[in-house]
């Protein structure tokens, strides 16, 4: 009789947790299939039985940070203003990055391989991008940003993802008081410049939005 397979539900979600605390706790240099069955009290076959390969482990870790971080956007509340609510998403989206500093910079710089994630349906990054997206068109509708939505969405996530990985690295000061300023400083210049009456020199589009 051949080996009974451990592929089940329950395991799944057990090895997913053991392998982003091991992140968190190790950073990319400790993620190993055998390290995270380790913490997941299970086998490395398991692990392969589950996910096909390392590269498939690392993509539903991927996967599972971005899940997390969207349900942490789609928490916050929403108000009158359309442009504290987007100030606001990007405050959420830099407070993940700089509290999950490994499972971010699996997710956002992919030290661990370039993982393609449209090779997953309804990927939760894609969702991340929507939930931006229809927060710059409450912007867009209420006047106070002129510019394409999937534009601004796309250079919105990037620069807050950027800045939240200076700030990991000490790239925004020492200090916290150093580091709120200089974010509050270029995230409403940049909004401030994309204000109707400073309207952005948009390259023309070559294709469909992506």
């Amino acid at each position: 009789m051949g080996r009974r397979k451990e592929r089940t539900p329950e395991l799944r979600e057990r090895v997913l947790g053991a392998a982003v605390a091991l992140l968190e706790d190790g950073g990319a240099t400790r993620f190993t299939a055998r390290n995270v069955a380790a913490g997941a009290g299970t086998s490395t076959p398991a692990i392969y039985e589950l996910f096909g390969d390392k590269a498939g482990l690392i993509r539903a870790v991927i996967v599972e940070g971005f899940r997390v971080l969207h349900q942490d956007l789609e928490a916050l509340p929403v108000s009158a203003d359309p442009r504290e609510d987007l100030e606001t998403t990007l405050g959420a989206l830099r407070r993940f990055v700089t509290e999950h500093r490994a499972l971010a910079q699996v997710m956002f710089s992919r030290p661990l391989g370039d993982i393609d994630l449209w090779l997953v349906p309804n990927s939760a990054d894609r969702a991340i991008l929507r939930l931006v997206r229809a927060r710059v068109r409450r912007c867009v509708d209420a006047g106070v940003i002129a510019g394409d939505q999937t534009d601004v969405a796309h250079g919105l996530i990037a620069l807050a993802q950027g800045l939240a990985g200076q700030e990991v690295n000490g790239g925004l000061g020492r200090s916290k008081v150093s580091s709120d300023r200089r974010w509050s400083i270029t995230v409403r210049a940049v909004l401030d410049g994309l204000a109707p009456d400073r309207p952005p020199r948009l390259a023309p589009r070559l294709g469909p939005p992506q």
